[in-house]
């Protein structure tokens, strides 16, 4: 005779579903879907995803500590302006661990890592073609993570993940610019044509080549939109 699932402890099922709403509305924040300054109504949010308020308070809560969600006392809850000072903080970052990541990759890749990099190359004409900036991100994620993994150091992505979730808000702005999908893209090729000559000082270099390019159009994005930003002067 089969053992009945016991079921789930109300604690257990507001764990989950305080993550499944944490997860989406991070997806959305950093995707710019929910864009900065937007109210967020935990009500509304709790009728969207058919919980109660409690797990969407915990959701909200956690993406206040990440510095995506802001509470103002007596005038609510609010996505977070971009924290210029942020930027430059996880553009050091970045900087430091991707350049020591495709040192490794250069020496360590496969004919097949070659083969995963042009197909994701591939996704990126495509989503360049269809105007599809979201499809662009996602491949792009892909394709640093795929040089993590082939370094052999497959941990570090996520530490570069964290560091520069604020800097992926920024981005999503920069690419409907004109010519900076097409732009990162041909910088993506550098960095595979260096991979497979297995030339770990050229790789490198197209690598910081191409990171250096994040932080200039920051000044163009930021007079399109002042209103996304924010820095500490502005304090």
């Amino acid at each position: 005779m089969n053992t009945p699932t016991p079921p789930q402890s109300v604690t257990e099922n507001s764990l989950s579903a305080a993550r499944r709403v944490y997860l989406a509305l991070r997806q959305r924040i950093v995707g710019m879907d929910m864009l900065p300054g937007t109210r967020v109504v935990e009500r509304d949010i709790a009728e969207e995803f058919g919980t109660s308020r409690t797990p969407v308070h915990e959701a909200v809560q956690r993406l206040a500590d990440e510095g995506l969600i802001e509470v103002i006392p007596r005038s609510g809850t609010f996505v977070a302006r971009i924290p210029l000072d942020a930027l430059e903080e996880a553009n050091l970052v970045r900087h430091a661990l991707e350049l020591a990541i495709i040192e490794k990759a250069a020496t360590r890749a496969t004919p097949e890592d070659a083969v995963r990099l042009h197909a994701i190359l591939q996704e990126q004409a495509v989503a360049i073609a269809a105007s599809d900036f979201h499809a662009f991100h996602r491949t792009d994620e892909q394709f640093h993570a795929a040089l993590a993994s082939m370094s052999g150091c497959p941990g570090v992505w996520p530490i570069i993940q964290q560091a520069k979730t604020q800097m992926d808000r920024y981005r999503q702005l920069t690419l409907p610019l004109a010519g900076r999908m097409a732009g990162v893209l041909e910088e993506h090729r550098a960095v595979v044509a260096a991979i497979e000559a297995r030339d770990p000082a050229r790789a490198a270099g197209a690598m910081r080549e191409h990171l250096d390019h994040v932080m200039p159009v920051l000044e163009i994005t930021r007079k399109l939109r002042p209103d996304f930003f924010i820095s500490h002067l502005d304090d």
